[in-house]
């Protein structure tokens, strides 16, 4: 048998290696090819008089985010704040070849201090600057009936038993006997919230579930209307206890009107989107 002469492997090599760097050298042309290109693209898009106008009403719509304010155990959701996309605008605006805001297309802020990196704190407000309140509902029929003839937001608690896909209200899991079972039917209908009410349910099993940990900014009941009348302000999480009457909710309702406050699930309470 004829063996390979130390010739043939060098020449083998040295084909390699050309074949090898004349490979090197074309993706290194294409690689500078789609640098340049995009360069020149984005140099283009500057000189643009639509992106000219969209430079000049930027700072119009910049908003700054609120970070969220952590005191001990507790969490105070922040607020994320607003900017201009300005390549997505401007090619929302260059299909009709002319500026118009109407076409803005604008991206979230987060926060430097987030909810969403301190899960394992306990909101027990909203924030303030959402000029808003919640509601928590325990188990209270003429409540619920009287919130929902008026369209009144609200969030309640269920279980697996009285889970309803079509609740005009807002759902929160405390079914601590059938929790999977409970959530499996709220992920299946798109409606949970990921809102884990502490006084409930335990915070480490809210924490092990990666879920948001809610407690009442205060209670209502039937002794201490005049009290919640007093402390009412933005952002309170406001949990009204089964034997609270009607009426009494009715005159809270007329003072959170008065403070020009609006209602929202809890869910929009403590989201640190602006709307």
């Amino acid at each position: 048998m004829k063996k390979n002469s130390p010739f043939s492997y060098s020449y083998l090599g040295d084909s390699l290696m050309k074949n090898f760097y004349k490979s090197l050298g074309l993706l290194g042309i294409m690689v500078f090819s789609f640098y340049y290109t995009e360069k020149i693209a984005v140099i283009m898009q500057n000189k643009s008089p639509i992106m000219q106008s969209i430079n000049q009403i930027e700072n119009n719509y910049l908003e700054s985010p609120v970070n969220a304010t952590i005191e001990g155990e507790g969490i105070t959701p922040g607020i994320m704040g607003r900017m201009i996309n300005k390549t997505k605008s401007y090619v929302n605006m260059k299909s009709f070849g002319i500026f118009n805001e109407y076409y803005l297309v604008f991206d979230d802020v987060k926060p430097e201090v987030s909810l969403e990196d301190h899960k394992d704190k306990i909101i027990t407000k909203g924030n303030k600057k959402k000029n808003a309140i919640s509601f928590l509902i325990e188990d209270n029929p003429l409540v619920k009936d009287y919130f929902l003839n008026q369209k009144i937001q609200a969030s309640i608690f269920i279980n697996e038993s009285n889970f309803d896909k079509n609740s005009f209200f807002e759902q929160i899991n405390i079914d601590k006997e059938t929790y999977k079972n409970t959530e499996s039917l709220l992920n299946k209908n798109n409606l949970n919230t990921n809102i884990c009410y502490v006084n409930i349910m335990e915070k480490d099993f809210c924490v092990k579930n990666k879920k948001y940990l809610v407690a009442e900014t205060m209670s209502l009941n039937n002794s201490n209307f005049i009290e919640i009348k007093k402390n009412l302000e933005s952002g309170a999480i406001i949990l009204i206890k089964e034997n609270t009457s009607l009426e009494n909710v009715k005159l809270l309702l007329k003072e959170i009107q008065f403070k020009g406050l609006k209602i929202l699930t809890l869910s929009d309470l403590i989201n640190e989107k602006k709307d």
